[in-house]
């Protein structure tokens, strides 16, 4: 009752459809389909009955569910509250919800709440999944609900973030960067500024606060309580009350601003001066190209006049991560298995891969919610000028994200970090990536006609992988040998995404080859971390070329030749 009938609608509403008992009960499968990846990782195909060898596998589960866990619902918390207020401006129904009775905290409570539904309700069904890991040893039910506490905080933390920058800003990408590059830039000041003040100091503990991590890190590892000598950085809960103290802060901040910075639509426009002659205001108009596609996209504001805050917070990330890259004074691993040198290209690279995505994606849904895609394809206009022309703008208008990865890998060659060839493997493997990233975000945007829908299986799909290949690199460590020993353990995981990808790709429009790309791009992107863990290099780069080649091409080739099908409409003569 408290956050309103926005909620209540959602409440009451989400059950009825099939997709909400699916996600529910899918997430549990991956949970114990990554529990049997663990199984086979640890013992393989022996049978283990020492109480001792069960609790350390008990204690690897709950580890890794609760890291997966924590950064699967800060990602979606702050996907699914920024998506959902945007889809609302985009589809200009805010206003209509601003003329409403509903009050400030209604609005933003409400929205908050309905949109972080589906995290609130994973959350809860996990808990009998992280409770059987406390049957096998080795995990406390005490660990388990702090985890689970930690999780709902930076989740309500990072939904209350995107809240405020979905209310703020009017165009969908500005909101998408903002959210992803402030939680990204926050991330940093908190661990940039502990190391300024010492973590022994008082400031730097309550800084520490800040960064649910450390509060899970703490968790996982109950020795650490004893080591902090009972400081305020060994109480979980202390955890929790900074995730949710910083929650409320932003939720009140934009109850108190929400009529000033909504609608903008009323908002003074400039007017034509008086004096000035339609002859000299025509004079003044500029020239349209060939194709006007590529033109709207590179010479007007179609994404904000606000676009150069997003490259200047990239660039404070990307100066982050070079400056990280820098103090580096040993050769020790990160994580066993990366050098600090690559785990900051690595950074740099993934957030340029998402920030190129969701310009992909965004471009096609703003058309769709403005209705302009509809009179774009009433015009001339053929679908190879429409769909090079988006990708022409998409990587005009992210070219700073593309380059500044490729200058770090210039001054790893220079400093003798890299030799020539790795240098010539990495960079075109890197274009490789940020092409299929922009196609992806276009193809997504062709096959979703809700706006919500497109931006959540973009970015999701792009994080998964992601994701999942940061989880194959942690197990593969625990069995360091030859693709083909590790295959097996890995098969069942590596099915499972390919099925949820291929559910993806070929949601509108099944194509044998995207059906093809969807089952091969799990496999040797699998290959391909096993490559790498294994100092291989020319095999790694064709593999990866070709794969992820292969699939943007699986995704173009029918979008430029049969794009009215792509767009789920039936081909006819206009003559």
């Amino acid at each position: 009752m408290f956050v309103g009938p926005i909620f209540s609608r959602e409440a009451l509403t989400a059950p009825r459809q099939l997709k909400h008992f699916m996600i529910r009960s899918g997430y549990i499968a991956a949970l114990f389909v990554l529990m049997y990846t663990l199984g086979q990782v640890t013992f393989g195909w022996q049978q283990e009955r020492q109480l001792g060898d069960l609790a350390r596998f008990g204690a690897i589960c709950f580890q890794v569910f609760s890291l997966l866990q924590l950064t699967l619902m800060v990602f979606f918390s702050l996907l699914f509250a920024a998506g959902n207020i945007a889809q609302e401006k985009d589809r200009k129904t805010l206003i209509l919800l601003l003329m409403t009775d509903l009050r400030n905290y209604e609005l933003v409570l409400g929205k908050l709440a309905a949109s972080l539904l589906i995290v609130g309700v994973l959350l809860a069904a996990s808990f009998p999944a992280l409770a059987l890991t406390a049957l096998l040893g080795g995990v406390e039910l005490q660990q388990i609900l702090a985890a689970l506490a930690i999780t709902a905080a930076a989740a309500l933390a990072a939904g209350s973030w995107g809240n405020l920058i979905a209310y703020w800003r009017e165009k969908t990408f500005q909101t998408l960067a903002y959210s992803a590059l402030g939680l990204v830039l926050y991330v940093g000041f908190i661990e940039g500024g502990r190391l300024l003040l010492g973590s022994g100091t008082l400031a730097g503990s309550l800084l520490g606060l800040g960064n649910p991590l450390r509060g899970l890190i703490l968790v996982l590892d109950p020795l650490a309580v004893t080591a902090q000598n009972g400081g305020l950085a060994s109480q979980p809960v202390n955890y929790v009350l900074t995730m949710l103290a910083l929650a409320a802060g932003l939720s009140t901040w934009t109850i108190a601003r929400l009529r000033v910075w909504n609608p903008s639509d009323q908002r003074s426009q400039p007017t034509k001066p008086e004096g000035i002659t339609d002859a000299q205001s025509k004079s003044d108009s500029r020239r349209v190209w060939h194709n006007p596609i590529i033109w709207r996209e590179m010479c007007t504001s179609a994404y904000g006049r606000k676009v150069f805050v997003i490259k200047l917070a990239y660039l404070l990330a990307f100066v982050a991560a070079a400056w990280f890259a820098s103090q580096a004074t040993t050769n020790e691993l990160i994580l066993g298995m990366i050098s600090p040198a690559g785990f900051a290209f690595v950074g740099v690279g993934l957030l340029s891969l998402m920030l190129i995505n969701a310009q992909a994606v965004t471009s096609l849904t703003t058309e769709r919610d403005a209705k302009t895609l509809e009179l774009l394809l009433v015009t001339d206009v053929t679908a190879q000028e429409f769909i090079y022309g988006k990708l022409g703008g998409i990587f005009w208008n992210t070219k700073e994200v593309i380059l500044l990865p490729l200058l770090m890998v210039v001054s790893f060659l220079v400093q003798g970090t890299l030799t020539w060839e790795t240098f010539i493997y990495v960079s075109l493997g890197f274009v490789v990536l940020s092409i299929f990233s922009g196609m992806l975000g276009l193809h997504g945007g062709l096959s979703f006609e809700n706006s919500r829908a497109a931006i959540a299986n973009s970015l999701g799909t792009m994080f998964f992988l992601f994701l999942g290949i940061f989880i194959c690199m942690m197990l593969i460590l625990e069995a360091r040998s030859s693709f083909w020993l590790q295959l097996p353990s890995f098969l069942v995981f590596i099915l499972g995404g390919a099925i949820g990808l291929s559910a993806s790709l070929t949601h509108k429009n099944p194509s044998p080859a995207l059906t093809l790309s969807a089952f091969i791009l799990p496999f040797f992107t699998f290959y391909s971390i096993t490559g790498f863990l294994l100092h291989e290099t020319l095999g790694v780069w064709l593999v990866l070329t070709a794969t992820y080649g292969f699939t943007t091409l699986a995704m173009l080739i029918p979008a430029v030749s049969e794009f009215d099908v792509a767009l789920g409409r039936t081909t006819g003569d206009r003559g």
